[in-house]
């Protein structure tokens, strides 16, 4: 990297511009990969970039750069990195960083900002970005001089990465990045000056202790497992933990792949579509052990009806979390490896659980997941679709989704066997983040393959991303289940507003979805029945170097059960009417 080296007695002083430090501080950090655009007010950075080792992908929006980063966070457990212009290039990443926050998702997210004299003035592509995202970042900077910049990078990765995970943004204006600085880099945590942030805390042995007197005398004890459980890459210790106490375990949908979908002991997504025994447990049980999740609404239902007869030892590095929806019996703040570990150092565990096991395995095999039988010809069921790319996909291979219907089945009908391979939306529900999330997820594990589930609507939001993918050489799979709607929406609209479709409908045929990959240089599939969707997985499983889109034209009825209706108790779940009809 350029710069004025001014050689002193036994030191050598490097002089940097702002710009030259901010890239030469993310290369300090391990940056591997940043999505990005340039415009304006970070023109500056994008200069000693040429010359950086860290590799760019060039988005064609900014909310793809900001879900890029968020698929490949979440696929390699490293920090995303997005960098974008001031004005509506930040204000188009908000959606992402809103997202991250939601999901606990570690972002360094870097805006450039109109210089310093004009901030105030009503500047040409001014905002107040750092304003802006103050409810939804952990924390975020305005630079104000060029020797600050080293700093504050260390710092949003610190924090991003940290105690409960999440997103940083660092605002640069341009002057700052014009000035020049003499390089230094902190060298230590206590450099950083953050001498209000705490994140690591000592495990009070004595809460232990008394979550451990509440498991010895359990009857009906339930793991109720959430995301803070990847985050802090406890799956061995929930493993070792579940199969010693031999204890019944629910993954959320922000914690599926923590646990192996295939054990006995899994029961499943809990919450609105979870499994019929996951809820069902969770209501009747005596002890629920929440490990990193956090009470979400989806998930408790009507909260006073939640879990009535339950004792509840609530787990999570965010004391934020404690008493927030449900009070906890016992709250241990701590990262959930440490908590289960220290669990098991002390042979915590229930009694006998036969009678509950009878119980759970009754509820398993009368209400398990179905569906109609697919037709052999006509329109397809999302869910079979969904089963036979799983069944003819690679082991490991990683899943995105959009939100919606699509993504309730693929958490429901692929099974996920190991953490980092389901990557989707959960607390935000935000609408196109399949496709980006998918390329982010491929650039920081290029040995995986990556599918997206997705939606025709989903699709639409995000698909211009596909141009990236295949101008970078980054080859995802996209399966689009086109039922030519709003499908969450016209469910909800068929089952709750008498069947008033109020602009829900899409169009099977508009766009063209093969056409419209084949002009983003992907190849396009399309797929009406049976004999066409085997034959169009089978042919994206045997193309790896360009981005493949299949169009599978599936049946608009289809509705995701098991559901719970909003604001009612779980234990009014309404399983799939096949299932009516037998009981």
């Amino acid at each position: 990297m350029g710069g004025l080296f001014l050689y002193l007695t036994k030191r050598i002083i490097v002089q940097l511009t702002g710009a030259q430090a901010l890239i030469k501080s993310l290369e300090m950090e391990g940056v591997e990969v940043i999505f990005g655009l340039p415009g304006g007010a970070i023109l500056p950075v994008y200069d000693p970039l040429i010359d950086s080792s860290v590799r760019h992908v060039l988005v064609r929006h900014e909310q793809g750069a900001g879900h890029m980063a968020e698929g490949y966070a979440l696929a390699t457990g490293r920090p995303g990195v997005a960098m974008v212009t001031s004005g509506p290039g930040a204000t188009n990443i908000v959606t992402p960083i809103g997202n991250a926050h939601m999901d606990s998702t570690p972002l360094v997210v870097i805006t450039g900002q109109v210089s310093s004299a004009a901030i105030g003035t009503d500047a040409f592509q001014e905002c107040d970005i750092t304003g802006i995202t103050m409810g939804i970042t952990k924390h975020n900077f305005l630079v104000k001089s060029a020797h600050e910049i080293p700093r504050a990078v260390a710092a949003a990765f610190h924090i991003a990465t940290t105690g409960r995970p999440g997103p940083v943004l660092v605002d640069v204006p341009k002057d700052i990045a014009q000035s020049m600085m003499e390089w230094w880099y902190p060298a230590s945590i206590e450099e950083l000056d953050l001498p209000g942030y705490h994140p690591v805390v000592d495990l009070d042995a004595d809460r232990v202790a008394q979550a451990i007197e509440l498991i010895r005398v359990a009857e009906r004890p339930v793991l109720y497992v959430g995301g803070g459980t990847l985050k802090s890459h406890a799956s061995a210790q929930l493993l070792a933990f579940a199969e010693r106490t031999g204890m019944p375990v629910v993954t959320t949908l922000m914690a599926r792949g923590a646990f192996p979908d295939s054990h006995a002991q899994h029961l499943g997504m809990p919450g609105m579509h979870g499994m019929y025994a996951a809820v069902t447990a969770i209501q009747k049980c005596d002890l629920l052990i929440s490990l990193g999740a956090r009470f979400d609404d989806r998930v408790t239902g009507k909260i006073p009806a939640f879990a009535p007869h339950a004792k509840v030892i609530h787990v999570d590095i965010d004391k934020a979390e404690f008493n927030k929806v449900r009070r906890a019996d016992v709250a241990i703040r701590s990262n959930v490896a440490a908590v289960l570990e220290a669990w098991d150092a002390n042979q915590a565990s229930p009694q006998n659980l036969e009678v509950w096991w009878k119980e759970i395995n009754a509820w398993r095999e009368t209400y398990p997941l179905v569906y109609d039988e697919p037709a052999v010809e006509g329109l397809l069921r999302p869910q079979h679709v969904i089963e036979s790319i799983a069944k003819a996909a690679a082991p490991g291979t990683i899943v995105t989704s959009g939100v919606g219907q699509h993504q309730m089945w693929a958490s429901q009908f692929w099974k996920f066997e190991e953490p980092g391979t389901w990557i989707n939306s959960g607390g935000a529900g935000t609408m196109g983040f399949g496709v980006p999330a998918a390329i982010g997820a491929k650039a920081g594990r290029p040995d995986r393959v990556v599918w997206c589930i997705d939606g025709d609507g989903c699709f639409q939001m995000t698909a211009q991303e596909l141009v990236t993918a295949r101008s970078e050489g980054i080859p995802i799979k996209v399966a689009i289940l086109n039922n030519a709607y709003l499908g969450m929406v016209r469910q909800w609209q068929e089952m709750f507003y008498d069947e008033r479709y109020s602009e829900v409908y899409l169009s099977p045929d508009l766009p063209d979805y093969v056409k419209w990959a084949e002009s983003m240089g992907c190849v396009g599939l399309r797929a009406t029945n049976i004999e066409e969707m085997h034959a169009a997985i089978a042919t994206a499983n045997t193309i790896n170097d360009v981005p493949v889109v299949i169009d599978f034209r599936t049946d608009s009825s289809e509705k995701v059960f098991p559901m719970v209706a909003a604001g009612a108790s779980n234990d009014d779940i309404m399983v799939h009417p096949l299932q009516r009809e037998q009981s």
